[in-house]
């Protein structure tokens, strides 16, 4: 550990203590989970399904889709409603009118104020105090519940078909014709929607708050935000103020002033190092981010426009064959695909050069291997979810080889564990180089086994998502669901990115390697302690206790806090160009990574504090304010890592090829000016509206095909495809960038390290 004892002391003390609250109250989400009732029945005894029949349900709403259709707790897909909202809402006003018939003769609407008064303080005694009975388990309702549940699920079971009366409607909602063909499935599927609305409107034993905090907004069933919502909110506040305030401090005096950056060297430092054999194969996963990104960004603006004709595209009817579920998923795992590839390059290319310059034995045939299984996985889950969606795969099948219904981790299980496979083989494909130099006597590895470290967590935290099943929980499905989505991609690529960029850094002679080391262990730090524990904050509402909620908003408001002085980081990396001739042929990874930091500020530090605190979440969770901070945060975020780190693969396994500089102008500002008019022309003024109408009426109404379909949002919708066409049309120059580098295989000629171009060029 040498100087650095106390950073690592710091950092393995945050580990230790994030860890344990994120385990300890991840034993709470198990524990306080809301029930399923062993049954439902009416007054009279009647059984109307079982406990066997709302994890059926589940298991069919995630054949289609999951939540790439419509979300349930608010976590999914923006188009359709919410059927946690929608279906409490649709429940409640059926039974308003019945009792309203029942009582005056009237429906509900024609009633005196008062009387409707009346009618609402009955519903919510009744539904907010429903609960499983304590010796059988089962859930008894009312007759007058168990008619409007029939109602409401006749709605759904006419919905998911083929009923020409909804037609219209499906088409508002993105929806495909007979999206569930079996009539029993989608009975089954009615009764899980049933009973995730039910969780959202009945109170815990000895609480005032429901099983979901009391989301969502839902005035008929006195959903309203609650006393420790708004505590924890204010206190995340306060949180976040405390911790920029310290960051300042300890920014001004403990960091090093007087630390000159080492000389460079005449010529690039990598250049000294013959290329290997593994290192000349990483021209194909370059070709495979290209090929992926390309058909994300397409694939992702044909999405966007089923907002606008949710069956069609120009008016060619394609929802049969690619409806919305389907290319949303893919438009999501291709992203996911894409830009690990990109880590997993940059990390495959940096081993040779751990290890002094050379290969471990077969390396070249470990790095084949794992890009063919990678191809494998992704064309294996792609043609998976297509079947899965089209409902031409046996049910049984559907969770282990089409779609696993949850966003993000969408694949079927089966490839899901080889994408696990694949990145354990990485790891060992990467311990295999690390290890010699990790354990040479005599040399400061301390960079070095942060490095390890990050890969190692890579390898293994990816496996949080095979800790949950078809039938799991929702609620502790939605806790290892976001060990990947948030720890995996937030936490652990993010130390990852920051050590293997300082480890470049200090490799090519541009800052000292004790100034790497303590920077990358200090970031590491301040990256996990909000990240870890941070996890809690998209599980809210989720099923879970007030605690979780507190430990969430409290520890995910310091997340914020190390983007604040991501402006310094990146003017330090632009610096970085004038400090050599040579770099100069670094230009374009760079300014990929000096994004990297302005984006990290705006969309993972802005957008992504405007929904953390509960108060905030409370009204916007399921509204189109999250994708504003999904694209920034993922694309701006890890996409521009990614494309940096194939850039700057590409430099040193094509030395004799220049990034053409039109080019890359091209790519580089549009990209960024794409996602700009993406977020500010379309995505965030459709949030501030439903926003306004969530907090007036409710999330049904926010989400509602009345709402969104009024002229204001078709027309904000329309203006988005301007950015999309300005983003497409960056996406293709980078692709073809990279493509035009790969193909590019001329032989190894005298290199001219001092320029950074090949002699023949230079002379």
């Amino acid at each position: 550990m040498g100087p650095y004892r106390k950073h690592w002391f710091i950092l393995v003390a945050v580990l230790a203590v994030t860890f344990s609250l994120l385990g300890y109250f991840g034993a709470e989400v198990y524990r306080e989970a809301p029930p399923i009732p062993a049954q439902v029945q009416a007054a009279d005894g009647e059984v109307l399904f079982t406990h066997d029949d709302i994890l059926e349900g589940q298991t069919a709403w995630q054949s289609v889709g999951g939540m790439q259709l419509g979300s349930i707790w608010g976590h999914g897909a923006y188009q359709a409603p919410d059927w946690t909202a929608d279906w409490l809402h649709r429940e409640a006003t059926a039974w308003l009118d019945l009792a309203a018939h029942e009582a005056y003769g009237s429906p509900y609407a024609a009633l005196e104020p008062g009387q409707q008064m009346q009618l609402r303080a009955a519903l919510q005694a009744e539904y907010r105090s429903n609960r499983p009975q304590p010796d059988s388990g089962a859930l008894v309702v009312s007759a007058r519940r168990a008619a409007a549940m029939a109602r409401t699920a006749d709605y759904y079971a006419r919905l998911f078909s083929d009923a020409p009366e909804l037609r219209t409607t499906r088409e508002h909602f993105a929806m495909k014709e007979n999206t569930l063909p079996s009539a029993e499935r989608r009975t089954r599927m009615t009764e899980f929607f049933f009973w995730t609305a039910w969780a959202a409107a009945t109170e815990r034993p000895g609480q005032k708050v429901t099983y979901t905090n009391n989301w969502p907004h839902e005035p008929l069933v006195g959903n309203a935000p609650s006393t420790e919502n708004i505590v924890w909110s204010i206190a995340s506040i306060v949180v976040l103020l405390a911790g920029i305030g310290f960051l300042v401090w300890a920014w001004s005096f403990l960091r090093r002033h007087d630390e000159a950056p080492p000389a460079s060297g005449a010529q690039d430092p990598l250049t000294a190092f013959a290329l290997t054999p593994s290192q000349r194969a990483l021209g194909k996963y370059l070709f495979l981010i290209a090929a992926l990104f390309v058909f994300q960004v397409f694939i992702g603006g044909f999405t966007a426009h089923y907002t606008l004709e949710g069956q069609g595209f120009y008016g060619i009817d394609v929802s049969q064959w690619f409806p919305y579920s389907l290319v949303r998923t893919w438009h999501i795992q291709a992203a996911l695909f894409w830009i690990a590839t990109g880590f997993l390059a940059a990390g495959l290319f940096l081993a040779p050069l751990i290890n002094g310059g050379k290969d471990p034995r077969y390396q070249r045939l470990g790095v084949d291997v794992l890009f063919w299984a990678l191809v494998v996985v992704v064309v294996g889950s792609f043609v998976g979810n297509y079947f899965a969606i089209a409902q031409v795969m046996p049910p049984e099948w559907n969770f282990w080889l089409g779609h696993q219904g949850y966003e993000y981790v969408d694949l079927g299980r089966l490839w899901q564990i080889g994408k696990f496979a694949g990145i354990a083989f990485w790891l060992v494909l990467m311990a295999r180089a690390i290890w010699p130099a990790l354990t040479t006597p005599g040399s400061d590895r301390n960079l070095l086994a942060l490095l390890t470290a990050s890969v190692v967590a890579i390898g293994l935290f990816y496996g949080a998502g095979l800790f949950y099943g078809e039938r799991t929980h929702l609620s502790v499905m939605e806790y290892w669901r976001w060990w990947v989505v948030h720890l995996w991609v937030e936490g652990f690529f993010e130390v990852f990115a920051t050590t293997a960029l300082a480890f470049v850094f200090s490799t090519l002679g541009l800052v000292s390697r004790p100034m790497a080391t303590t920077a990358s262990l200090a970031s590491a730090s301040l990256f996990l302690l909000g990240g870890v524990p941070g996890t809690f904050h998209h599980l809210y509402f989720s099923g879970t206790t007030t605690p979780v909620m507190a430990v969430g908003a409290s520890f995910s408001a310091l997340e914020v806090v190390p983007l604040i002085v991501l402006g310094h980081e990146a003017w330090e990396n632009w610096r970085l160009r004038a400090r050599a001739p040579w770099m100069e042929n670094l230009r374009w990874p760079l300014m990929c990574f000096v994004a990297v930091a302005f984006w990290n500020m705006l969309g993972a530090g802005v957008f992504g504090f405007m929904i953390n605190p509960p108060i905030s979440l409370y009204y916007v969770q399921g509204l189109n304010t999250t994708p504003v901070h999904a694209h920034t945060a993922l694309f701006g975020v890890y996409g521009f890592l990614a494309l940096g780190f194939a850039l700057l693969v590409l430099r040193y396994v094509r030395p004799h090829y220049r990034l053409h500089d039109g080019l890359m102008k091209t790519a580089f500002w549009w990209l960024n000016a794409g996602l700009a008019l993406m977020v500010f022309t379309s995505l965030l003024p459709i949030g501030i509206i439903q926003f306004q109408a969530s907090v007036e009426h409710g999330l049904w109404y926010a989400r509602s095909e009345a709402f969104m379909q009024q002229p204001l949002l078709q027309t904000l919708r329309w203006v988005r495809t301007f950015g999309d066409i300005v983003f497409i049309v960056g996406a293709v120059a980078v692709a073809l960038q990279i493509v035009l580098g790969v193909a590019d295989r001329r032989g190894a000629a005298a290199f001219d390290g001092a320029s950074g171009l090949p002699a023949d060029q230079n002379a």
